[in-house]
């Protein structure tokens, strides 16, 4: 019987490349995981602006893939928020192929998800440096819930796809965020009372 892992505990926001990673990686830390979705970073300017303001707000870690498209991916976010708010985790180059593909990849190098548990967290805490295990800061008054979005009108009530939409477009937030990626996007960086007001003013027009 394997060892459990202790979780990682970080205020930073996790960027990987797609849903397999995220799924890997959700047991392994409590940090907000957003997705590049590969390169589709490069086209999607919502998701951009997104990566931006987290950036800034929280600080970013990238953990990409080790093959030269995963480098590439690394360079342009690095870039596009600047290298001050982002610190790089870099999982080995180990040969091989996910149990969930025919084939390996192009350069015959195992993606995050197929890297042992304990590697990936030691290129986490490498990465994270004194960082690494700090709990996360609650932010100023209470969080935004799922419930919130409903009774905002945002989810699970007719016409909230439209507001939700509207809302978001507002914000310069990307239009496809997950309902649980969106309540950790707005928790980070807007507060209760921010938003309620916000989303008030902005639905009336």
């Amino acid at each position: 019987m394997s060892e459990k892992l202790e979780l990682l505990h970080t205020d930073r926001v996790l960027i990987v490349e797609g849903k397999y990673d995220a799924a890997r990686l959700s047991h392994l830390t409590d940090a907000m995981i957003l997705l590049t979705d590969g390169f589709g970073i490069y086209k999607n300017k919502k998701r951009q602006q997104l990566f931006k303001q987290l950036a800034h707000k929280n600080g970013l870690i990238l953990l990409t893939d080790s093959d030269a498209a995963g480098f590439r991916i690394r360079t342009y976010i690095t870039n596009l928020v600047g290298e001050k708010n982002v610190v790089q985790a870099y999982v080995p180059a180990i040969h091989g192929k996910e149990k969930r593909k025919a084939q390996p990849g192009k350069e015959g190098l195992l993606g995050v998800e197929g890297v042992d548990d304990a590697l990936v967290l030691q290129a986490l805490r490498d990465a994270l440096g004194e960082e690494a295990g700090i709990a996360p800061a609650k932010p100023e008054g209470r969080q935004i819930t799922y419930t919130d979005l409903y009774e905002w009108g945002l989810s699970g009530t007719a016409g909230s796809a439209e507001r939700k939409t509207k809302l978001l477009c507002a914000l310069g937030l990307p239009p496809r965020l997950s309902k649980k990626e969106l309540v950790e996007a707005l928790n980070r960086l807007y507060s209760y009372e921010q938003l309620d007001e916000m989303q008030s003013e902005l639905l009336k027009t």
